[in-house]
């Protein structure tokens, strides 16, 4: 509607101001509808630096249709824009090791078995693991070079914090249970209902007829409710293939029978995009959690499912790995809103902050 009367009265040659100002004019009259972590608050309806938002899309998609499809090619974005698991950060960590030194303390690392002395170890030599992730011809053996990943839980954890520090790392489990998951269930109340968002959503709230022993438990259920929320993109040349939400989910989290063969699961993954694997004897009954990275079982230190999420999330920054491309939108309004990782600097999808705006205020 606000489109179509801005066509009306200024024609299909529209000044950016004017798409500026109708931008302004809906967060002004709708404040509910203000981005409270973007500068200006309405980029998600129209940005004049990216050319991008609701308004720039729907004039886009209105223009296609007045030109039989023909496309133009989009804006060319900084790339420093991609702020994300992969952005290069400086290391600000002290005591670490270079040289021979960080050499035999990798050498030691492979053969010890005190967890107090893997912990320092792992703590000096957190530089160069991350020199080592830097490089794209050595990043996929990090795994190799320091195995203790895969069989010393909090390793994840230790890692993330020396990038972001301890108040970063907290984030997600001081905002989940005080407002943000009730939020996120409300939200998913308005969708269109299908049979597997029903039962997640009755999962989530709790409900009698969301406690099967097929289901997720609450927090769980809650937060795949954001890959409801945030869709996979549509296919396109790019992504020939449309990926459904339903099968998104499975991108996040997979349940695994605590009577079978770890490996069997595992041994067939393709990709490098990290997941969970719950291991119990049903959903509801989760005995263990494990990050899958390149096919490898990672131990996660705490029981819980959000926990299990936090370590999931922070995976991709320990190991330098882009997101997966079907739960891009939803890892990053999870960077930006919960853990506030580059808020303001990276790009986000109108979708992401028409969310945050609706979550926050």
């Amino acid at each position: 509607m606000v489109v179509s009367a801005m066509i009306e009265q200024y024609g299909t040659a529209r000044p950016m101001d004017v798409r500026t100002r109708y931008a302004l004019g809906i967060v002004t009259l709708f404040p509910c509808l203000k981005d409270p972590y973007s500068e200006k608050g309405y980029e998600h309806f129209f940005d004049s630096k990216s050319n991008e938002g609701y308004i720039a899309w729907k004039l886009k998609n209105m223009q296609r249709e007045l030109h039989g499809g023909r496309r133009r090619s989009s804006t060319s974005r900084d790339p420093s824009s991609n702020r994300g698991p992969q952005f290069g950060r400086p290391v600000t960590a002290e005591h670490q090791l270079e040289g021979v030194l960080c050499r035999e303390a990798i050498s030691l690392l492979r053969h010890s078995t005190d967890e107090s002395q893997i912990f320092l170890k792992m703590e000096q030599t957190f530089k160069h693991r991350q020199e080592l992730i830097q490089d794209s011809e050595k990043c996929e053996t990090i795994l190799g070079v320091f195995p203790r990943f895969l069989d010393t839980k909090g390793l994840v954890v230790q890692d993330f914090q020396m990038m972001f520090g301890e108040e970063v790392s907290s984030k997600l489990m001081e905002k989940w249970g005080t407002s943000l998951k009730v939020k996120v269930i409300k939200e998913a109340n308005s969708l269109t209902k299908t049979p597997v968002l029903e039962s997640l959503i009755q999962s989530a709230e709790e409900s009698p007829e969301g406690n099967d022993e097929s289901t997720w438990d609450s927090d769980m259920a809650a937060l795949l409710l954001l890959v409801y929320l945030l869709p996979p993109p549509p296919g396109g040349k790019k992504r020939p293939v449309k990926v459904t939400v339903r099968e998104a989910l499975s991108h996040v989290v997979r349940f695994h029978k605590s009577c079978r063969n770890l490996q069997e699961t595992t041994s067939s993954v393709q990709g490098r995009q990290p997941y969970i694997l719950a291991v119990g004897t049903a959903r509801r009954t989760i005995n263990d959690y494990y990050i899958v990275v390149d096919g490898q079982l990672i131990p996660c230190k705490a029981k819980s499912s959000i926990s299990a999420f936090d370590e999931l999330f922070k995976a991709h920054y320990v190991f330098g790995i882009s997101y997966d491309q079907t739960l891009h939108n939803m890892y990053t309004f999870v960077q930006t809103t919960i853990y506030n990782i580059d808020a303001g600097l990276c790009h986000e999808s109108p979708r992401v902050k028409d969310l945050r705006a609706k979550l926050l205020n």
